[in-house]
């Protein structure tokens, strides 16, 4: 608001706000249609604003990003029901990789710190299992990330350890995919379910058909990939070209995918 004060002599957005809230009360001042449009929710709900609330979603997370200075991230995909070595519930048989994110976590995030924390700065979804496992390797070594939430038809409250200042909530599902990707320098994932599928795929149909550009795409744990796609028959019936594959890298441990990204050169 003090760039917007210096910019032009007219009153600003805040001001008005507060000055509408001391207005006498009166039938018309009760009234919705009285109501400044841009502090209305009830307007800014109605089917027609969609547009706007789109792009309100899509700016929000950029200025609070560029504002904290984050260049690049490494985005950590995964699935949600992956707990912690020892804890009980969900995809236990998985557990390992929970320490192999946070592993890699705590790599990423030291070599972001000799920047300051603005490159490679790790961004998760925000929630249980994988993404937990990502944001607390982070905050273990003194670094910040970031937690790209969405509001669930069940409860699904953000994991303690994104960093509260750049920790977002998400209404629609298509621009949290764009923020994922928007800053990635590299894209990591490991075993999920259908939302992380969701996620591989169009990050890969992406960077296939040049829509972004290339970067490390590194799936975590081969046989489980393998097991749940047939890669070669996609090449063999020609649904895709055979040097699509090449756009895919399978790595067990946090140490190879780190050794991917740090020795990536661009246009590999």
């Amino acid at each position: 608001m003090k760039d917007e004060a210096r910019s032009h002599p007219f009153r600003d957005s805040v001001q008005d706000a507060a000055a509408a809230r001391s207005i006498p009360d009166t039938a018309q001042t009760r009234a919705p249609a009285y109501r400044l449009a841009f502090t209305d929710t009830d307007f800014l709900m109605r089917p027609e604003l969609r547009a706007v609330r789109l792009q309100l979603e899509l700016l929000k997370p950029q200025m609070v990003l560029d504002e904290r200075g984050v260049n690049s991230t490494v985005v950590l995909m995964g699935s949600a029901r992956i707990p912690a070595p020892g804890a009980a519930g969900g995809a236990e048989a998985l557990a390992p990789w929970y320490e192999e994110a946070r592993k890699l976590a705590r790599m990423i995030t030291v070599k972001s710190l000799e920047t300051y924390g603005r490159e490679m700065v790790v961004v998760t979804g925000g929630g249980p299992g994988i993404m937990e496992a990502g944001n607390r390797g982070a905050h273990e070594v003194g670094g910040h990330s970031v937690g790209l939430n969405i509001v669930l038809p069940h409860e699904q409250a953000p994991n303690p350890w994104v960093t509260p200042d750049l920790c977002f909530n998400f209404h629609y599902f298509a621009i949290r995919k764009m923020h994922f990707l928007m800053r990635a320098r590299a894209i990591c994932i490991f075993p999920g379910g259908f939302g992380t599928l969701d996620e591989m795929f169009e990050s890969l149909t992406l960077i296939q058909t040049g829509r972004m550009k290339r970067v490390p795409f590194i799936l975590f744990g081969r046989a489980f990939w393998d097991n749940l796609i047939n890669w070669q028959a996609l090449a063999e019936a020609g649904t895709i070209d055979p040097k699509d594959l090449d756009l895919i890298s399978f790595v067990e441990t946090a140490e190879e995918a780190m050794a991917i990204i740090e020795g990536w050169k661009p246009g590999c």
